[in-house]
């Protein structure tokens, strides 16, 4: 034992009278001497779990028997291994390591010893304390959690289904063995997990101790990051200080929980304390574990018990900041809405009644009542043990959502301080970070914007932060402005805070580095990534300061890059019209620049004035004066100069209270007529909104005082506040939201000097404001739609908003606020809900940003009860289906040039419908043209007309009709609303757009309408927002480079599907998305479709051979290349590429918007973002848009009732192999996909093979529910292959052509065929050709080449005879037959072996196809059909640019078989008259008059009619020879046609007939359709009827035009 004391150095902690925990590092040596030396035994058994014992099971055996050897003592050294996870912390767990040890004749002087992390260590102690009625153990924790909670105490249990740690005993262990090196081994996370318990230790006993894990959080992390070399830290002499500082921090925290303990052994009272968190935290790991770990949702049952603390009063807001900061410095969730919660299925069961029903079942509570643990402060509990918390104040303080009860404040009149300003608060971090000398801020906002900032300065090492008083002060000492770049990897992330993104940008040029090869990150989450930093960064940019953008032009994330210098300085230039935040950032780092600053603002008018005078206030306070410059008579000129300097620290900087939450608590008190006093705000403050109750509440019929320090405010009797008609709010521009809620009930006229011409009595106009719709989210928009909920309404301005104030008791009562995660919003609707019953604040947690207990001061401090809501969802917003009448008109709105006319066209005449033009209505109605009107009216009247007849047009043409409306509709507030009515209600209102660059072209030549008077440019880009505004879709027009015959094909596809799909005549959606068919999708995984139109094109590639859709990745495009995680492509981009894909292919699209968490690239947090580009998939008419359940059931609801022929695809990934295919979780995902989705898909993660066959049975168990919905199932990776092949709905396939799979274990379509064969589900059938002669037939090799390309086993034959015999009976009868071509002799005599014709069979009267068809009972019937007519259709189609007019004629040379066929054909193109041209007149005759009158069939005995009717199409029908022997004689009559048109030979052999070559020798254009080409198209058809699978054209084409020519 001696020996092992001198080279081991110990720290013992003292626990119920003895020093039974020895911690330090690389203690194995050490363990088994002491063990071995103190505990004899005739068995020592270690039990660990199969991933502790890869790291540490050799090195124990090793020194066991080693020193068991060198001791020659008679024992054994026994190890049984177990399952990791708590899933092994169970009564069969306990039970196998019972009947172990049993096995292994263990008696009662056994020692064992737990070896592993918080299971083993609860588990084995359980097993301990009862075998044998108790024998003796030791506990070797392994994981920090462990070591610093559960190992210490004595505490065992093992869980039940009905809640963690139920059954158990108190048993304590000989020893606890602390060794810190095993963490070396331990991951990140679980690091972090343990932290959480660290930190709530030092919460509740030593505030010292949770200061230090306050600013020292990376030096902890960076303890366990670098592994000790040689048992570095065994003895002090190696102890690295690093090493030293982990163990402080461990042996601290183990100490506390070993005094409690020691006072508290079995819980009476004391011991409670330290599950402070665990009561709430316990009641979220029951519902998400093992996604979440335990010391993750400790964290965050923290937060809520330490919220529940501040609701009560108990403790500060400064507290539940600081611990806020504190666990987020160790990666530690703190909500449930982050996102590695809230991305999980099982979240959606984190409800307060959930929650609360789990918290029943809790060791703490005494009877129905819950017991909490309070914090009073940092290091303190309100009382020695857990405290009594009725169920009313838990469940307000877990809901998401608030409701304040109207009523008179009952603490009127109020007197009371609000927080900090945000606004100084982060001007007073970063001056006095950049200072020299200590600065002590008093009041300094504790919310999420300055923790950012806090964290930010901290990664630069720009200054160190310590606090006092409680954390009523933040102690800043200044780093003098040297700032370094942070560690390589490390990003400085920002969520929202638009203040601190801006500020730091400036602030990240003065980090320097000798070589310049070090850079600095700034990043921001989802929304950020969309607000503009581009003016400061093109200022900063001038001035040498290298910036690259990493994603999107003009916003974060930002790349700045470290110089030698910092930035140089002298004369900037800085366009300050969006922000003065951008003025602020450049101001602020401007002394430490190389050179004194000249700051020019250019740009027009500066917004937000009074801010940047703040700046330059503060500024002064620090040390630098900045001069503003005058001109000659003395006004103001934004150009500012700066000397060179440093800051110098104040002693003390009391920071003002945030005068734009200010506006809140006096806005309450003049919307209930009552009182409020706010004493640290007055007229003498630096910011511009301490001027909203002189500017605003006043005017409004307000009283107003104010002094230099303080506001005071009485409101009006209720209903009595008065509208403002005008108020300028540039100097204010946040506190418009409070101002336009007053303004909703400020129902008393203006006053005579404010009363607005045009306007109502009670109008409000607020303008200044413009730069709010570029805050955390558009906020004049979001006013407009939130009091459109509550009746009121408004009207949208370039510069503002008016609102049209209404007597509150006409506001609609139970309105539901969606806040858009704006902190803003939210407080502005709390004032509105305080005089309108039922209003609903739906995200209560977004105030965090300014005023995180705003909603604990409205009740507590102002007297307004504020109770807890748990959203129904469907309560978030109207899901009511928006529903268009069937067969309504389209209207089709875009700028001139994008297209109108044209598609509009295409799309009439496809969908069978007419089409209306409504400039030309107008020239009709006014009997002048368009250019004309404007030349004599102007455009103002142009305009009116136009608004005058739109509501005529959509009266008298309301259905059927596409209608192109003028480009200038939209210019008119009436026709908007017209417009955006339609689209409400009626039908589709359709953007048509193009790229802009085209549309100039077309213009600048175009003369036949008259002149804009300006720009195209400009009109363009003030029309976009409003085109977006009235449409319901949009249809991006996409011009091919080159004028080719494919081109135009493709567009008229696109349009064709389009339209079709859109308006409901014809939805896109595959047969093959039925119960007894299988059904495939490609995912396209390409960062930008355009360049791959090549693989796309099916005329010459092969990548969307066999599928039934195509899937397109929204979350991998990206503009720069290859996207990385996480990406918000931009959405003119999406819009392109979506575009582009429907332009290539008229398969259906997937429209996925895959995020991080479940396999993708789409940030988690971006709910907005997400949604706005998943309605763009709607409006650009995505067949299918995958949702992923874990969003927000809202919006999704919200979204499918947007969704029209669309169908929702409600999805769910799990990528960590958790996802069982058995138990509850899979049922939850099922029932809320079923609930949510049109199509459900759940893919998981196989581990083993079997996991496939659990996945097969719960498919198989969900396919016989009622209505039941399509299911895609599948399993991720090499073993989830299996699931890939047996999935029949829409199985998500790759290609070798794509650049990586979507996912792992994606196999091709041909693969899963193939795979399908080998398993017995796609058996091998026959395909034959019946008919003589037809040894030269090119169908084997079609339709074979086609069966190989796609993977499938089946095999086409040719089958010679001369008359329907036995033999071709026996073959459509026998099992494998899989279906037939039929040609002559046989087309008439095989009709009577079939049992069913389809109707164009019937009429034509000959069947070239036989397909089989199985009925429900398995029955199978054979349908005789005919795809000749198709083929010539087809081959028509893909030659002409126009579709076939009504008044176009048709002739047909022969009166065949195939005669019919090309009769049938060019009544379904639209013929108007069918002419037939044969040899013998009688026979043509009888051919005529066996179709119906409507085909208008007509024998020709000469072909002299035809001088006065052209045919537009030509087809002939008889063998090539007839022509070329004479037995047909034909003239250049029939090719009389003046504009050419379509000549067909159903002939392939010779390749060019004589008709054909007669055709290419007259004048005008005849486009030839070769006999081959129509054989290829009726093949594909016949392909496509029997499997089922669209055929490989390209490949098909190559391989029969090959064997036409060999041949």
């Amino acid at each position: 034992m001696a020996s092992a004391e001198n080279k081991t150095d110990i720290k013992k902690v003292h626990i119920l009278g003895k020093d039974a925990i020895h911690c330090g590092f690389h203690l194995i040596p050490y363990i088994v001497e002491t063990v071995l030396g103190t505990l004899s035994s005739s068995a020592y058994v270690l039990i660990t779990d199969s991933n502790v014992a890869k790291f540490h099971l050799d090195t124990f055996r090793d020194e066991f028997t080693s020193q068991i050897a060198s001791k020659s003592l008679q024992t054994r050294f026994i190890t049984h291994i177990i399952p990791p996870g708590e899933t092994s912390k169970s009564r069969e767990g306990k039970a196998a390591i019972e009947d172990y040890l049993l096995k292994q004749a263990c008696t009662r002087d056994t020692v064992i010893l737990a070896v592993g992390g918080g299971v083993i260590g609860d588990l084995v102690g359980f097993v301990a304390a009862t075998f044998m009625r108790g024998v003796r153990f030791v506990q070797v924790p392994t994981t920090l959690l462990a070591m610093v909670d559960s190992s210490v105490g004595g505490k065992t249990a093992i869980d039940t289904p009905h809640g963690k740690n139920l059954i158990g005993s108190f048993w304590q262990p000989e020893y606890i063995f602390i060794d810190a090196a095993f963490l070396e081994t331990l991951p990140p996370r679980e690091f972090s997990n343990g932290m959480a318990e660290v930190v709530k230790t030092a919460a509740i006993w030593n505030e010292d101790e949770f200061a230090a894990l306050e600013s020292r959080s990376s030096e902890i992390f960076a303890a366990i990051q670098t592994p000790s070399q040689n048992n570095a830290g065994r003895g002090l002499a190696s102890r690295s200080a690093a090493q030293h500082l982990l163990l402080q921090v461990i042996v601290g925290s183990i100490s506390v929980k070993a005094h409690i303990v020691t006072i508290d052994e079995r819980e009476t009272g004391l011991r409670n304390l330290v599950n402070f968190g665990h009561t709430i935290g316990h009641a979220i790991e029951a519902v998400v574990t093992p996604q979440i770990l335990h010391g993750e949702c400790v964290s965050i049952g923290m937060i809520l018990e330490a919220e529940i603390a501040r609701q009560m009063g108990i403790l500060s807001q400064v507290a539940v900041g600081r611990l806020t900061r504190c666990l987020k410095g160790y990666n530690l969730p703190t909500s449930m809405h982050d996102h590695r919660i809230s991305t999980l299925s099982s979240s959606k069961r984190l409800t307060p009644d959930r929650l609360l029903d789990i918290m029943k079942v809790d060791k703490k509570n005494s009877g129905p009542a819950k017991k909490v643990v309070l914090l009073s402060r940092i290091g303190a509990t309100h009382e020695p043990k857990a405290t009594v918390v009725p169920d009313a104040i838990i469940r307000k303080t877990l809901c998401e959502a608030v409701s304040v009860v109207p009523g008179t404040p009952k603490h009127s009149p109020i007197s009371m301080a609000t927080p900090g300003s945000k606004s100084i608060s982060n001007r007073a971090l970063v001056l006095a970070s950049l200072a020299s000398g200590t600065c002590r801020l008093k009041n300094l906002l504790h919310s999420d914007d300055t923790q950012v900032m806090m964290a930010a300065l901290l990664d630069l090492q720009g200054a160190s932060f310590s606090w006092e008083d409680g954390g009523e002060t933040l102690v800043v000492i200044g780093g003098q402005g040297e700032l370094i770049p942070p560690p390589s990897g490390k990003e400085i992330y920002l969520g929202n805070a638009g203040t601190a993104a801006r500020f730091l940008t400036t602030v990240c040029a003065l980090v320097r580095s000798t070589d310049g090869s070090q850079s600095t990150i700034v990043t921001g989450n989802a929304r950020m990534k969309q607000r503009p930093v581009g003016p400061l960064v093109d200022a900063l940019r001038s001035n040498g300061v290298t910036i690259n953008y990493q994603e999107t032009e003009g916003s974060l994330p930002l790349q700045i890059t470290a110089s030698s210098t910092g930035f140089t300085g002298g004369h900037i230039k800085l366009a300050a019209s969006v922000s003065s935040q951008y003025v602020s950032s450049i101001l602020l780092c401007a002394p430490y620049a190389v050179e004194p600053v000249v700051l020019e603002l250019t740009g027009g008018q500066v917004i937000s004035q009074p801010y940047i005078d703040m700046t330059l206030a503060m500024m002064k306070t620090f040390g630098i004066l900045v001069t503003r410059r005058k001109d000659e008579s003395g006004d103001l000129l934004d150009v500012y100069d700066v000397p060179k300097g440093h800051y110098v620290n104040p002693a003390e900087y009391v920071i003002e209270s945030d005068a734009s939450s200010a506006t809140y608590p006096l806005a309450v008190a003049a919307i209930t007529g009552t009182t409020c006093t706010l004493t640290n705000i007055g007229n003498s403050s630096l910011q511009g909104d301490a001027g909203f109750a002189k500017a605003v509440l006043e005017p409004m019929g307000c009283t107003v005082k104010q002094t230099e320090t303080s506001t005071t405010v009485t409101g009006p009797p209720v209903g009595q506040l008065r509208a403002i008609g005008y108020v300028d709010m540039e100097p204010m521009t946040d506190a418009f939201l409070t101002a336009s809620v007053l303004a909703a009930v400020a129902c008393r006229a203006v006053t005579s000097e404010r009363t607005l011409e045009n306007a109502p009595a009670t109008t409000t106009r607020i303008l200044g404001i413009a730069n709010q719709r570029v805050k955390e989210c558009n906020r004049i928009r979001a006013m407009i739609d939130q009091l459109a909920k509550f009746g009121v309404d408004t009207k949208e301005l370039d510069d503002g908003l008016e609102i049209y104030g209404i007597d509150h008791s006409s506001l609609k009562e139970g309105t539901s606020i969606h806040c858009y995660d704006d902190h803003r919003v939210a407080m502005a609707f709390s004032v509105l809900g305080s005089l309108i019953p039922g209003t609903i604040i739906e995200e209560k947690r977004c105030v965090e940003k300014t005023w995180p207990n705003w909603w604990d001061d409205l009740e507590n401090k102002i007297g307004l009860a504020v109770e807890g809501v748990e959203l129904s969802h469907e309560s978030k917003a109207s899901t009511s289906k928006v529903k268009h009448e069937s067969g309504a008109s389209v209207l089709l709105c875009g700028m001139r040039g994008s297209g109108k006319t044209y598609i509009g066209k295409i799309a009439a005449a496809e969908l069978g419908w007419e089409y209306l033009d409504a400039d030309q209505y107008l020239e009709q109605t006014y009997n002048m043209t368009c250019k004309e009107f404007v030349h004599q009216k102007g455009w103002d009247a142009f305009r009116a007309a136009e608004s005058e007849i739109l509501p005529k047009i959509l009266n008298q043409r309301s259905s059927k009709t596409i209608i192109s409306l003028g480009g200038g509709i939209v210019e008119t507030e009436i026709a908007r609303e017209i417009l955006k009515d339609y689209g409400r209600s009626k039908g589709p209102v359709v953007h048509i757009s193009r790229d802009i660059r085209q549309i100039v072209a077309y213009l600048t030549v175009e003369t036949e309408r008259p002149a804009y008077g300006q720009e195209i440019e400009e009109v363009f880009e003030r029309r976009k927002p409003w085109f977006d505004e009235c449409s319901t879709h949009r249809f991006l027009s996409i011009v091919e480079p080159d004028d080719t015959q494919n081109g135009w094909r493709r567009t008229r596809n696109q349009v064709k599907t389009y339209f079709g799909h859109i308006t409901g005549a014809a939805p896109n959606t595959p047969l093959n998305l039925q119960p007894s068919r299988r059904s495939y999708f490609l995912s396209l995984t390409f960062p930008d479709i355009l360049s791959q139109q090549h693989l796309l094109d099916e005329d010459t590639s092969s990548i969307l051979d066999g599928v039934d859709a195509v899937e397109l990745r929204v979350d991998l495009l990206s503009p720069s290349g290859s996207a990385t995680a996480p990406n918000i492509p931009p959405k003119d981009y999406v819009i392109l590429q979506l575009s582009t894909l429907k332009h290539m292919t008229s398969l259906p699209i997937v429209y996925t918007v895959r995020t991080v968490s479940q396999g993708g690239a789409f940030p988690d947090d971006a709910h907005e973002q997400l949604f706005e580009l998943l309605e763009t998939g709607l409006q650009l008419g995505a067949e299918y848009i995958d949702v992923e359940i874990t969003s927000p059931r809202d919006r999704i609801q919200l979204l499918s009732a947007h969704k029209r022929a669309s169908r929702i695809i409600a999805s769910h990934h799990d990528w960590t192999g958790q996802l069982r295919w058995t138990g509850p979780e899979i049922e939850d995902i099922y029932t809320t996909a079923s609930n949510l989705g049109d199509i459900i898909k759940i893919v998981g993660k196989a581990n083993v093979l079997e996991e496939n066959m659990e996945l097969r049975r719960f498919v198989q168990r969900k396919a016989v529910e009622p209505r039941a919905k399509p299911f895609i199932a599948i399993n991720l990776g090499i073993e989830g292959q299996l699931s890939r092949i047996l999935n029949p709905t829409f199985s998500p396939v790759t290609h070798p052509s794509l650049p990586v799979a979507a996912a792992p274990g994606q196999l091709s379509f041909s693969q899963i065929q193939i795979g399908l064969h080998l398993l017995g589900q796609l058996p091998r059938k026959n395909f034959f050709l019946f008919g003589s002669p037809i040894s030269k037939s090119p169908s084997p090799t079609l339709h074979n080449t086609g069966f190989r390309v796609l993977g499938l086993p089946h095999h086409y034959s040719l089958h010679e005879t001369s008359t329907v015999d036995d033999s071709v009976r026996q073959i459509i009868r026998s099992l494998n037959f899989g279906g037939a071509s039929v040609t002559i002799p046989h087309k008439l005599t095989i009709i009577p072996e079939l049992d069913n014709l389809t109707s164009a069979a019937q009429l034509i009267g000959a069947v070239n196809t036989i397909v089989p068809v199985q009925q429900k009972g398995g029955k199978i019937t054979l349908l005789g059909d005919n795809t000749d007519w198709l083929g010539i259709t087809n081959a028509i189609r893909a030659q002409s640019r126009d579709r076939l007019r009504p008044d176009d004629v048709g002739l047909i040379i022969g009166a065949g078989g195939t005669s019919r066929a090309a009769v049938y054909a060019l009544h379904e193109l639209g013929v108007r008259v069918v002419f037939i041209w044969n040899r013998t007149y009688s026979s043509a005759q009888q051919l005529a008059s066996s179709f119906p009158p409507s085909f208008n069939v007509k024998a020709l005995e000469s072909l002299d009619p035809l001088s006065v009717s052209p045919p537009a199409v030509v087809i002939g029908t008889i063998p090539a020879d007839a022509l070329a022997s004479g037995d047909l004689s034909l003239s250049s009559t029939i090719f009389s046609r003046e504009q050419g048109g379509i000549v067909v030979d159903m002939a392939y052999r010779p390749k060019i007939t004589s008709l054909l070559q007669l055709a290419a020798s007259q004048k005008a254009t005849w486009l030839p359709v070769y006999g081959i080409d129509v054989l290829l198209e009726q093949g594909f058809q016949q392909f496509l009827s029997w499997t089922g699978r669209r055929p490989p054209m390209q490949a098909i084409t190559h391989a029969v035009h090959t064997f036409y020519e060999n041949s």
